[in-house]
């Protein structure tokens, strides 16, 4: 059987079995006939070292890890199918290894950004007029921005705080977080006061006042969307004069983070700030870290001229 007649078999099973979509068949479809017009002797037949010149082949030419993946996944799916079959008497792609993908570093914003974006919630939750003249929406902004980049939290913690948070008026407070785990987040000065002046607007708004929520809204869930208060923090950001496509509240909450370990907190402190259950998760913030050492190092040691 030729190499055509083996990939067209392997479509219709993964289409009349698996129910593969028109875009992935095709997908699949363009991936193994790249192996085979590349692969000499034909894909069919191809041992493990063919496989893995192919693969080496094709990271030469620039595809990206994701890329290489999906092929390979398809190679993998293919060569099951024949095996299955009883078309080969083995599966050449046991023993070829999954391209490393580079993890993505976050997308920080500078100290002197997340500044300015504070500094005119700040403005506008004192003049709402400068943001439209809704009062209650600038002082909650307000809020929510100072309470996210002093804590840290996921927007969907942030957005559904227990209005009680606020009535304490402590230093500290206990989030619910991940698979129910509660952890302790510190609330700065700034922040506190931002949601006291919250605080005494939402009890003047009679839909608000008897909510549990802090951030009380006419939907579903019974408090703010997140998508709202994402879209609130871009038009925020380019009121401030920065980059909307630069923010979203994910990105608030690795500035927390990266702005605590350049300035000396512990990896482990942030890790149990964020909620993180694995310290691996956190170590995407290490190159922050060897920025902060390699600093260090120029700056005091004594041969670092």
């Amino acid at each position: 059987m030729k190499d055509a007649a083996r990939i067209e078999a392997f479509l219709e099973m993964m289409s009349a079995e698996r129910g593969a979509a028109r875009n992935t068949l095709d997908s699949y479809r363009r991936d193994l006939e790249d192996a085979s017009d590349i692969i000499g002797g034909g894909l069919g037949g191809a041992d493990a070292a063919a496989l893995r010149a192919y693969l080496d082949d094709i990271a030469g030419r620039g595809f990206a890890a994701s890329s290489q993946a999906r092929k390979l996944s398809a190679l993998r799916q293919f060569f099951a199918f024949l095996y299955a079959e009883g078309l080969r008497a083995d599966d050449p792609t046991g023993t070829l290894d999954s391209p490393k993908k580079k993890k993505a570093l976050p997308r920080i914003m500078s100290e002197a950004d997340t500044g300015r974006l504070l500094d005119r919630a700040a403005l506008e939750a004192a003049d709402p007029a400068l943001a439209g003249g809704d009062a209650v929406a600038a002082l909650r902004l307000h809020a929510l921005v100072e309470v996210l980049y002093a804590t840290g939290l996921r927007v969907s913690e942030l957005v559904g705080l227990p209005v009680a948070v606020a009535l304490r008026d402590e230093r500290f407070f206990m989030v619910k977080g991940k698979g129910g785990k509660e952890r302790m987040v510190p609330l700065s000065a700034k922040a506190r006061a931002a949601m006291q002046a919250w605080l005494a607007a939402r009890a003047k708004v009679p839909a608000f006042a008897e909510s549990p929520f802090l951030f009380p809204a006419a939907s579903a869930s019974g408090y703010l969307a997140r998508q709202v208060f994402a879209r609130d923090l871009k038009g925020l950001a380019a009121r401030a004069g920065i980059s909307a496509a630069k923010i979203s509240p994910h990105v608030l909450r690795h500035a927390f983070a990266s702005h605590l370990l350049q300035n000396g907190a512990d990896l482990r402190a942030v890790q149990q700030l964020l909620g993180h259950a694995d310290i691996s998760t956190t170590q995407i913030y290490t190159h922050v870290l060897e920025e902060r050492l390699v600093r260090l190092v120029n700056d005091h040691h004594p041969l670092a001229d």
